[in-house]
């Protein structure tokens, strides 16, 4: 399978004049890209089932130390301007899914006072607003596609919580708006200007550079590889399985665990000797588990991939997982 593909630098000269163009018009109104395969695949899940909040990415984070809130708003929507994927939202043209841009954006940071509450209630009731932002549905077509809250137990005891819609981000984009949260911040804080260089690209630019790759005989490839290797593929059959629904609950769950230093520690081993990877060699693993259950010798199993193989896409926040 030939997965290889041009880099940026290689960009034709109408692709070149069509990044510039994108940078001159950085204030003339909203701007249109196609949508990325992967979002392509969430806006159509969309579609199937509207209002559903099953791809909201949610996470809290707890500071304890003094916060100011005009600061932190002022360093959100700093992180807004920077990445245009945040002031994203998507409209059918001509019968196909787009990319909307907006100009310019101001997201609103909601800030709950929970100081009143006994220690306990507080807890209990940061927990609660915490589910109920992560289960509020996203619309595509009017967005923002993006909220945040602050939530303040004690005088220098908060909760920040942000929601993004999976559509416009992904974890490694999660690590990059944390990291330049931190680094605004600080330089605000401080009534200093922004540290951070301005970025060449944005994620609207990747979606015209993937498009402009994966079509006519490149698509046809990578589609019939994976059409040939996902032919006849049998679902898992757990003993004590239930029978599948007829209508997808999306009620999945995470199970976390801890494995002892020592066990850890052969298990790096062992991967060194066999030139594999700590993940191959727990992937198979697992996969040995799931044969011992089901004597099945044919099992396909999905994993995520960050699916950032260009230093140029590392640093923007996008869907790119």
């Amino acid at each position: 399978m030939n997965t290889s593909a041009p880099k940026f630098a290689a960009l034709s000269p109408a692709e070149k004049r069509q990044l510039l163009g994108r940078a001159l018009e950085k204030k003339a109104g909203p701007r249109t890209y196609p949508v990325s395969f992967s979002q392509q695949r969430l806006w159509f899940l969309d579609q199937l089932t509207p209002g559903n909040p099953f791809y909201n990415t949610a996470i809290a984070v707890r500071i304890r130390a003094p916060m100011f809130t005009g600061v932190l708003e002022k360093t959100i929507n700093e992180i807004v301007r920077r990445h245009e994927t945040l002031r994203t939202t998507f409209s059918v043209v001509d019968g196909e899914p787009r990319q909307i841009v907006a100009p310019a954006l101001a997201i609103p940071l909601r800030y709950v006072d929970l100081r009143a509450l006994p220690a306990a209630e507080a807890e209990a009731e940061a927990v609660r607003l915490a589910r109920e932002d992560a289960d509020l549905p996203f619309d595509l077509a009017c967005g923002p596609l993006l909220r945040t809250s602050l939530l303040q137990l004690k005088a220098a005891d908060f909760v920040f919580l942000l929601t993004q819609h999976h559509i416009i981000s992904d974890g490694w984009s999660m690590g990059i708006f944390a990291r330049e949260l931190t680094t605004l911040y600080t330089a605000f804080a401080m009534q200093q200007r922004s540290p951070l260089p301005e970025l060449a690209l944005q994620y609207g630019d990747f979606a015209v550079w993937q498009r402009n790759w994966l079509q006519g005989e490149a698509l046809q490839e990578q589609l019939g590889y994976w059409k040939a290797q996902l032919a006849d593929a049998p679902a898992l059959r757990l003993p004590t399985d239930r029978p599948r629904p007829a209508m997808q609950s999306y009620r999945g769950a995470t199970h976390f665990f801890q494995m002892p230093a020592a066990l850890a520690t052969a298990l790096q081993r062992l991967s060194k000797a066999e030139g594999a990877t700590l993940f191959m060699t727990l992937l198979t693993g697992f996969k040995a588990l799931l044969h011992r259950y089901t004597q099945q010798d044919d099992l396909v199993v999905g994993s995520y991939i960050a699916n950032r193989n260009r230093a140029e896409v590392e640093s923007i926040i996008g869907f790119f997982v």
